[in-house]
């Protein structure tokens, strides 16, 4: 849709002159303006591939708050969210919006929808961009309206995207670089400076939903989550990057969901999105059809190495990054809840899992948590980062992000936690966490990870309730269930400390996940009781 003068929608903003402005174009028209503009080109079976320059992910030590009266006694402030003052954000917004008026006034894009698929909870959002690729972006990701909800659009925050915007006085303002994206509660704005990353769009909406949400007792969470067939057992999978969540909850027999942000309201789950965004590096097309089979018309494939003549992917190659991505409508998933004319939305959850990547080897494939550990591992978050995935990582390091989404955060952790334990309690709900990194040795030692097929006959034990039926044991040092049996599963790999051939690097490697996982639940400041009642003990 072209806008006339009338009805840009942007005067209010100081936006107020541009010779084009592009609304909610159809797929099409993005895609020809990627490459007319020369953004990007035509990928694979029609998908359209770009490369979003120097960032080719988000850059959290760029991102501020401003300190304004209504959310500052609200906001968990620290090296999340960073306090930045109205008069900065104010010289920032001018210089934004001096872009779009005055040295970029030729073409605007602007893609109004929803973040929330239940409309009690639903927020509007409104993106405007230079790219049509960011605009592409948004389109993929976010709840796309009809034309008769477009009229009379009320947006409830805007992000202006204005990636050249530079900076430059980012250390006279005791800035951390010449980049920027910086949220306003109160005017319901954001501005983006220095960045094309197009992940700093959706990830900036989910913490606005993280702000809004537990005010009014709706949990925001950082999972996917998928039904059975008949729309019933409802399953959540929390988990960072890395950790397999996107992967293990698109199951071809069991609709999706959502792969990565919802909500649980006492109405049950709702998707935040209208799409996912997958990694792409080592996608084995075997082993993940579903994604493989979304990249086509309509997906926006970021940072890949390719064959300039037949467009075909390597998946393999992460020189450019390793965070190669693809955004998708999630109706390219076939068997997804919006895909069969639903909104994504489903019940309560019988089954909560929490996907790790140990690479310690210390935790078991497969585990049964109780409500207190379930409430300090959500606090915890734990993964861990491996050798090849960041530079200067020679070794397994530790990886702690409170409720799986630490970078998103808007409240303190416990608000979100006390959230959850209520859920748990009221809807009944069952608990396990899943490694699918390493067990019985650690990532040093050249073995590969746990794999991917046997992860997935864990998944379904716990989805289709069989894993209840098993014998459990008390793991020694982190204290919840272990299944002795397991169909499909060797069963000396259920148990860490059997896996392990040497008991004692078994014992020394435990202890020093222990260690770490105590010192990192200090900085919370929550008391000892969940300590003592949910966390790890040193034998």
């Amino acid at each position: 849709m072209i806008l006339n003068n009338k009805n840009r929608g942007l005067s209010k903003l100081g936006i107020i002159n541009q010779k084009i402005i592009k609304r909610n174009l159809p797929i099409e028209d993005l895609a020809k303006d990627i490459i007319g503009n020369n953004e990007g080109t035509t990928g694979l079976r029609g998908s359209v591939m770009v490369d979003t320059g120097i960032y080719t992910g988000r850059s959290p030590k760029d991102k501020y708050i401003v300190e304004e009266e209504s959310s500052k006694g609200k906001i968990w402030w620290g090296d999340v969210n960073k306090k930045i003052s109205n008069d900065i954000f104010e010289t920032l917004y001018k210089k934004v919006i001096q872009y779009y008026n005055i040295e970029n006034a030729s073409k605007t894009y602007i893609f109004d929808g929803y973040a929330g698929a239940d409309p009690k909870y639903a927020l509007n959002v409104r993106f405007i961009a230079k790219k049509a690729w960011q605009s592409h972006f948004v389109h993929n990701m976010f709840i796309r309206p009809d034309e008769k909800e477009l009229v009379g659009f009320d947006p409830g925050f805007t992000i202006i995207n204005a990636s050249e915007v530079f900076n430059k006085d980012f250390k006279k303002f005791g800035m951390h670089s010449e980049t920027f994206i910086i949220f306003h509660l109160k005017r319901k704005i954001a501005i983006i400076g220095g960045t094309e990353y197009g992940g700093e769009m959706k990830k900036g909406i989910f913490s606005v939903l993280h702000y809004i949400l537990p005010q009014k007792d709706v949990l925001s969470m950082h999972c996917s989550a998928n039904v059975d067939t008949d729309n019933k057992n409802p399953a959540i999978f929390f988990g960072l990057s890395g950790t397999g969540k996107t992967t293990l909850s698109t199951d071809p027999n069991r609709p999706l969901v959502g792969d990565d942000e919802h909500g649980w309201s006492d109405n049950g789950i709702f998707n935040f999105e209208g799409g996912c965004y997958a990694k792409l590096i080592n996608l084995d097309p075997r082993e993940e059809p579903d994604i493989y089979n979304a990249i086509k018309k309509g997906a926006l494939v970021e940072n890949v190495v390719y064959d300039k003549k037949t467009k075909e992917i390597d998946f393999s190659d992460g020189s450019k990054t390793q965070n190669t991505r693809v955004s998708y409508p999630i109706n390219h998933i076939q068997n997804s809840v919006s895909n069969k004319g639903a909104l994504s939305i489903a019940g309560h959850p019988e089954k909560i899992i929490f996907l790790t990547c140990d690479a310690y080897g210390v935790l078991p494939p497969i585990a049964k948590l109780n409500p207190n550990q379930a409430m300090y591992h959500f606090i915890s978050g734990y993964t861990a980062k491996i050798a090849g995935t960041e530079r200067g990582i020679d070794e397994p390091v530790a990886t702690f992000s409170p409720c799986f989404g630490g970078p998103f955060l808007t409240l303190h952790p416990l608000r979100y936690a006390e959230l959850l334990k209520n859920k748990i309690e009221q809807f009944q709900t069952k608990i396990y966490m899943v490694n699918t990194g390493w067990v019985g040795n650690n990532a040093q030692s050249g073995k590969k990870r746990f794999s991917l097929p046997k992860t997935r006959l864990i998944i379904d034990s716990i989805l289709n309730g069989n894993i209840e039926s098993s014998k459990f044991e008390e793991d020694p040092y982190f204290n919840f269930k272990i299944p002795k049996k397991l169909n499909g599963i060797e069963s000396h790999l259920l148990n860490p400390q059997a896996a392990w051939n040497n008991s004692k690097k078994y014992d020394l490697a435990a202890t020093e996940l222990v260690l770490k996982f105590q010192e990192n639940y200090k900085k919370y400041d929550l008391g000892d009781g969940l300590v003592i009642l949910g966390g790890p003990t040193i034998k």
